[in-house]
């Protein structure tokens, strides 16, 4: 068995983001038939306590959507130039003893997340991206930041797809552990939904000051027990 989490899109006084911790069991293995079938187990346990349909926001999704907005598929602007999502959360972390290590900006995804100099600089202290920096507070600010931006130019069309006919209830990561990591492309697209249901999203990625400001003056707890959940629905 293992606890994996869904994330739910709620209104702006209840934080943007619900987090709902599932238990389910678990089929080990790195196969992909392996992978999907612990995101099948995950959202019938979601089912369970009434959240349907969940989309799985990853690489291993059966959607099309969720393929496209797993963070990997996605790119960030920089001035002139784009670059993978992945590389530029890397890329702009500043350490007490280095950073950000823009070099990461050009080099392959996988590789700007295994570089040692990320494991070798001493405690993380901020981010910095396109001369703005970004603190670890609000927990998650920079990442969200980062992915919003990305799929903002395709809003419309990731509206349609997510939060059009074929509403869902909530989004899946099937590789994020929160035993084991912070950032998560499925809480990010929860943010998005939420974002975009209360007419906030433009009005908030206007600067990142902006959007830290609103993300801190919002920052209520996000997980509460599944086991006390009622089901919500918008609209």
């Amino acid at each position: 068995m293992a606890e994996r989490p869904i994330f739910i899109p709620v209104p702006e006084t209840e934080g943007y983001v619900r987090r709902v911790d599932l238990e389910i069991p678990w089929a080990g293995g790195f196969a992909e038939v392996q992978k999907k079938k612990n995101i099948r187990s995950l959202h019938e346990a979601a089912s369970k306590v009434g959240y349907a349909p969940i989309l799985e926001v990853s690489s291993k999704s059966d959607e099309i959507a969720g393929r496209h907005l797993s963070a990997f598929h996605l790119r960030v602007t920089l001035g002139n130039r784009d670059m993978p999502l992945e590389n530029a959360f890397q890329g702009s972390k500043v350490f007490e003893r280095g950073g950000p290590y823009t070099d990461l900006f050009t080099v392959e995804p996988r590789e700007a997340k295994r570089d040692p100099r990320l494991r070798n600089s001493g405690a993380l202290r901020g981010f910095e991206f396109d001369s703005f920096e970004f603190p670890l507070k609000p927990t998650t600010v920079f990442y969200d930041w980062l992915y919003l931006n990305a799929i903002f130019p395709h809003r419309k069309w990731l509206k349609n797809r997510v939060d059009g006919e074929k509403r869902y209830d909530g989004f899946s990561d099937i590789e994020f552990n929160p035993s084991k990591s912070i950032n998560c492309q499925a809480k990010s697209c929860a943010l998005f939904v939420s974002l975009m249901r209360e007419e906030k999203l433009e009005e908030y990625l206007k600067t990142p000051s902006d959007f830290i400001a609103a993300m801190a003056a919002n920052n209520a707890p996000a997980r509460q027990p599944h086991n006390r959940e009622p089901r919500f629905h918008v609209g």
